[in-house]
């Protein structure tokens, strides 16, 4: 570690640290932050000429205590859009970002757009964000380290930042307690940070956040990852030759999309993730036999997430492959099929009310409408008791998730709201982007620190079987109703 001084224009700033054990492009963004020059514009005198993203700061020779000196243009403070028919193809850039209404972008740290396009697509769920304002960074619980602490207080301040910020945001302090609490993700190839696997990096942070936001006293936060991403599975699992039979429970935070040849959209692929077989000892046969593992979803959240599994190992060549294939998926997903029979019974009537509320808007009749009411009325009064009997059969669908608040009840049909793509070939390389929906309706591509608006038919075309971008990861937003 040194401590220069840096020279920009008229001002100079003092004690800035180098972490020499990261590259160049580190210390650019630290001075990106301190005078709003990007690092690509950046020009910093050292000995033997500029300071190059990737060079070796044994071989450039700074010293402690040196003054350096940077040339560059910091970006333009950002106007508010005047009033006025201003077109959108004549504002300029940044005030289109704030007329469409998504925040900035994250600068790439150097192989980090794994980590940006995960920080995108969490970072519009507004629930999530409600539970980090209130989780305060002088407050740790006990029952989590110093570790998760810090990388929830890091989230907390990341998502502030983006939604303070027009230009783009270099997501510095979260990169580091990430890399401290996941060691994984500081991995080093060349001299140089490796790419990483953008599910490894969310499925960790919502570990992380689970644990944090669990902890605190608030009762909206208590919880909060579970309540909002958890899916609850029931399992049969069986074994033909024996007969035995067993049931199993777990929560996940994402379903699979498994792609094999006879898969061609999600709905298939969801269903040959609900099914697996394994291999383990039979205490009947007293030796390992095959078991068949059937799950059903038995409780949903307010944010579905969906992988597609396109990573495997090849054995041939003891390497991480990736899978090209195309699968199309929807705008719209119902997992009704999915779920198990007391779930189902609790969807019941919230499915009704919703296929009513859209008749209306469409204008059709409904079953309040008809001229047969009275029976409709009576199948309504027995969907009802079907509801209260499997509330209660699985200890209260309002306790236990199924409805976040008492007037909101899930209905098992989501909307698509965030797709995270992955473009190239290799497993271990490529590019990560981030797709999300605004509150208003629209698209932003989230390219590290270049949102580009898109359109709707764009992307549902992220399906894959080329070099194009093809969803990994999507994400789903519950369709509620009032009761």
């Amino acid at each position: 570690m040194l401590t220069v001084s840096v020279k920009w224009q008229k001002e100079l700033f003092p004690k800035v640290e180098i972490d020499t054990s990261q590259p160049p492009y580190l210390f650019k963004c630290q001075l990106y932050d301190l005078t709003g020059v990007p690092p690509e514009r950046q020009k910093i005198m050292v000995k033997g000429g500029l300071l190059k993203d990737d060079a070796d700061w044994a071989k450039v020779g700074v010293k402690e205590g040196q003054k350096l000196m940077m040339m560059g243009t910091a970006d333009e403070v950002v106007k508010a859009p005047e009033k006025g028919p201003v077109f959108a193809e004549d504002m300029p850039e940044e005030e289109l970002v704030v007329t469409v209404g998504h925040s900035a972008g994250l600068v790439n740290l150097g192989n980090t757009c794994y980590m940006n396009s995960t920080i995108q697509c969490l970072h519009f769920v507004p629930e999530l964000k409600s539970a980090l304002t209130k989780y305060l960074p002088s407050v740790r619980s006990n029952e989590i380290d110093l570790s998760t602490h810090q990388l929830t207080v890091a989230t907390r301040e990341l998502f502030n930042e983006l939604d303070k910020n027009v230009k783009p945001v270099a997501p510095m302090r979260f990169l580091t307690e990430l890399r401290k609490k996941y060691p994984q993700f500081a991995q080093v190839q060349n001299g140089l940070y490796m790419q990483q696997d953008a599910e490894e990096c969310w499925t960790q942070l919502l570990y992380s956040l689970s644990l944090s936001l669990k902890s605190t006293s608030s009762s909206e936060g208590a919880d909060a990852v579970k309540r909002l991403f958890g899916i609850d599975l029931v399992s049969r699992v069986h074994c033909a030759e024996s007969g035995e039979e067993s049931a199993e429970s777990e929560s996940v935070y994402s379903l699979k999309c498994h792609i094999s040849h006879e898969v061609n959209h999600l709905h298939e692929g969801l269903k040959h993730g609900l099914k697996s077989e394994l291999e383990k000892a039979s205490p009947s046969l007293g030796r390992s036999a095959v078991y068949t593992k059937d799950s059903r979803i038995n409780d949903l959240p307010r944010y579905l997430t969906v992988q597609f599994v396109r990573f495997f190992w090849k054995r041939e060549t003891n390497q991480k492959a990736k899978i090209l294939r195309k699968v199309d998926y929807p705008l719209e997903l119902d997992v009704h099929d999915f779920c198990s029979d007391d779930l189902r019974k609790i969807l019941e009537v919230p499915r009704r009310v919703l296929r009513d509320e859209e008749g209306k808007k469409l204008g059709l009749k409904t079953s309040g409408s008809s001229s047969t009411s009275t029976n409709k009325d009576i199948k309504m009064t027995d969907a009802e008791e079907q509801l209260n009997v499997g509330e209660e059969s699985s200890k209260s669908a309002l306790e236990q998730g199924t409805t976040l608040e008492k007037e909101h009840h899930l209905t098992g049909i989501y909307d698509l709201v965030a797709v995270l793509t992955h473009k190239g070939r290799s497993a271990d390389s490529g590019h990560y982007v981030a797709w999300v929906k605004q509150e208003n309706g629209k698209w932003i591509q989230f390219d590290d620190d270049n949102p580009i608006p898109q359109r709707e038919e764009d992307i549902i075309r992220l399906s894959g079987g080329g070099d194009w971008h093809m969803a990994y990861i999507c994400m789903y937003k519950a369709r509620c109703v009032s009761l």
